[in-house]
Formats: C-alpha cells, sequence, structure tokens
C-alpha cells in the first residue's frame, strides 16, 4: 500500500468513526402511536399523516407512526394500547370512544389527544372543556346528541315513514346514551321508534 492512499484510508476511518458513534448515540424517532376502535381507513390514515406533516413532523423521518386498528374487536384495544406504551409511543391519537377508554386505562403517563362522539366529561375523559386535566385533550364530535334533528330530518326526507330503526353498536360506550336520546326524540315528536 503506498503512503497516499494509506493516508487517504486513515483520514475515511478518523472521519467515519465519528460519525459512526454519533449515529449510534442518537436517539431514536420520537414514536407516534395511533389507536383505532375503527376498521382501517386509508382516507383516515392519509389525513393523520398530512396533519402531522403541516405540524412539521413527517413518518419516516423525523417521527415514526405505529398505527393500530382494530378492526372493531374492541377486546384487542387494551393489548394494542400496552403495546405502544411498551414501544415507547411519545403521544397516542385516539379515535372512537372505546380507543379512547383503552389509551387512558393503558398509558396513564402518555399524553393522548383523542376524536371521539362521546361526551368526554360523561364518559371521564377530561374533568372539563377549559380544563381537561390528566393527560387527555382532544375533540369531541357532537353527533351523538343530534337523535332529535336526524330524526327531523328523515321524518322530512320520508314522511310516510311509520317506523324508523336506528341501528348501534352495543359493544360500543355512547350506544346506549345514544338509543336513549332517539327514543326521547322519537316520543317528543310522536313517531315509532326500534
Amino acid at each position: 500500500m503506498r503512503r497516499r492512499e494509506f493516508v487517504a484510508l486513515l483520514g475515511a476511518a478518523a472521519i467515519t468513526q465519528p460519525l459512526a458513534v454519533l449515529r449510534a448515540q442518537q436517539k431514536p424517532m420520537p414514536v407516534v402511536g395511533f389507536l383505532s376502535s375503527l376498521s382501517q381507513s386509508p382516507p383516515l390514515d392519509d389525513a393523520f399523516r398530512r396533519g402531522l406533516a403541516d405540524a412539521g413532523y413527517v413518518d419516516g423521518r423525523n417521527v415514526a407512526i405505529e398505527y393500530r386498528w382494530t378492526e372493531e374487536s374492541y377486546d384487542k384495544l387494551p393489548a394494542m394500547a400496552a403495546d405502544l406504551v411498551e414501544r415507547g409511543a411519545a403521544v397516542i391519537g385516539a379515535f372512537g370512544p372505546p380507543a379512547v377508554i383503552a389509551a387512558k386505562a393503558g398509558a396513564p403517563a402518555v399524553p393522548i389527544v383523542f376524536v371521539t362522539g362521546a361526551d368526554p366529561i360523561k364518559f371521564g375523559f377530561v374533568e372539563s372543556f377549559n380544563r381537561p386535566g390528566g393527560n387527555l385533550t382532544g375533540v369531541w364530535l357532537v353527533t351523538t346528541v343530534l337523535a332529535q334533528k336526524r330524526l327531523e330530518l328523515l321524518r322530512e326526507m320520508v314522511p310516510r315513514a311509520g317506523t324508523i330503526a336506528f341501528l348501534l353498536n352495543p359493544q360500543n360506550p355512547p350506544s346506549a346514551q345514544q338509543a336513549r336520546d332517539a327514543q326521547t326524540a322519537a316520543a317528543r315528536s310522536g313517531s315509532g321508534f326500534s
């Protein structure tokens, strides 16, 4: 080996060695957990990824997103929440009341941002809207209190309907309240309900 080749090799080793040590010392990318009580939805997936990117967090570049979809098998949620905690999730996005309940129970020290149709105060997700307290905050889609309006719209669209059925998933925590709201709305309007 000639002197120049040796010096070049030595120089390259001197440069790459600290870089390898630096790479080994770098912290892993923060994990963003995604926990949903719904079936997998590419549009929701994409919207979540775009929303994070708009805030400067790009999957694979400066964060790693870990997706967990239950396919509406709610019994899987506690294990999925625990898995996200085990993987070191810095924050968990929880979508749907069952996912929020599982995340709250399984990740008491991890910040949780939720999207839910269930009243977050009634279900104990937060203490109040002004001061959520704890490790949860999020968005309430006020769909569970719209039974009266939905019934009115159905009556306008199908005025001759004698009975209107309201389908619910009994395993979804807000379903009991939704059924009561719909029955109350039907009783007020004099409509049949099943």
